[in-house]
């Protein structure tokens, strides 16, 4: 079957079969483009189908890569519902719960316990809070032993500061699999400057895009300097525009920057700094 047929997706894009009771098709691992009724039919296929699989597999991925998050990969406190600062000396993480809190409501809450003389607890969980370093510690690996991908995450933070980037990989690694999006910056910045790794521009990038798909503004903003290093400020631009949305400073300097030099409209520009 030619390239020109593989439009028609209710037949097998390589013996042509159609689908039916018995036949069911699946659709081509990286792209919408075609389906195949065996595996045998897509091997045979694959020589015939790789450049067109190839070039909707990178239009699939920058559909997603340049959407608009709905909000930052920090999402809302979960006490008042408000979206969560990016400066994250705005909100505390509790360690029995993996939970942000925005200052303010944690204000409050000790505003109520120090009034009533109640016993500190957690806003969220309302486990006690603890007293030492060493149980909040504890706390913190009881999250990693149930597979909580943000105890993960700060626990291979806490080591990277120790200088242990092997063991800071790991944990990085294991959050990212998990679906965490600070992992993925990290290990970015991991495979950018070879900590504990080889230096892989590829892998890099890659974390990146998982952290800005994901709603990270900073990594969103890095793909932006990384597209400007490239030679492409079409694509430049729309990163720093959406990190202006989510409220990401360096990206206004950014737009100030291109729409001087004449890359970005002045209507674009003032629904940035609307956004911001």
């Amino acid at each position: 079957m030619s390239e020109d047929n593989q439009a028609d997706t209710s037949c097998c894009a390589s013996c042509g079969i159609a689908e039916g009771d018995d036949i069911k098709l699946k659709e081509c691992d990286a792209c919408d483009l075609v389906r195949y009724c065996s595996e045998e039919c897509q091997k045979n296929h694959k020589l015939q189908h790789k450049r067109a699989c190839k070039k909707r597999a990178a239009e699939l991925r920058d559909e997603l890569l340049f959407k608009q998050p709905k909000s930052s990969h920090l999402g809302d406190c979960p006490i008042c519902f408000l979206p969560l600062q990016l400066d994250l000396s705005k909100s505390t993480m509790a360690t029995c719960c993996s939970k942000i809190i925005c200052n303010g409501c944690n204000f409050a809450n000790k505003i109520r316990e120090i009034e009533g003389s109640l016993q500190q607890r957690c806003l969220f969980c309302r486990k006690p809070a603890p007293n030492t370093r060493e149980e909040a510690d504890k706390r913190r690996m009881k999250r990693i032993e149930a597979n909580d991908p943000v105890a993960m995450s700060h626990k291979g933070i806490e080591q990277d500061k120790k200088g242990d980037y092997q063991s800071s990989f790991e944990w990085f690694t294991r959050a990212a699999e998990l679906g965490d999006v600070e992992a993925h910056v990290r290990l970015g910045l991991m495979y950018r400057y070879g900590d504990g790794v080889e230096k892989d521009r590829g892998k890099e990038m890659y974390h990146l895009e998982e952290a800005a798909i994901g709603g990270h503004p900073t990594a969103r903003c890095n793909l932006g300097y990384h597209e400007e290093e490239n030679g492409d400020m079409k694509r430049a631009v729309k990163h720093y525009i959406i990190a202006a949305a989510q409220g990401q400073d360096e990206s206004i300097k950014l737009l100030m920057f291109a729409f001087k030099e004449g890359y970005v409209n002045k209507d674009d520009l003032a629904a940035a700094l609307r956004a911001h």
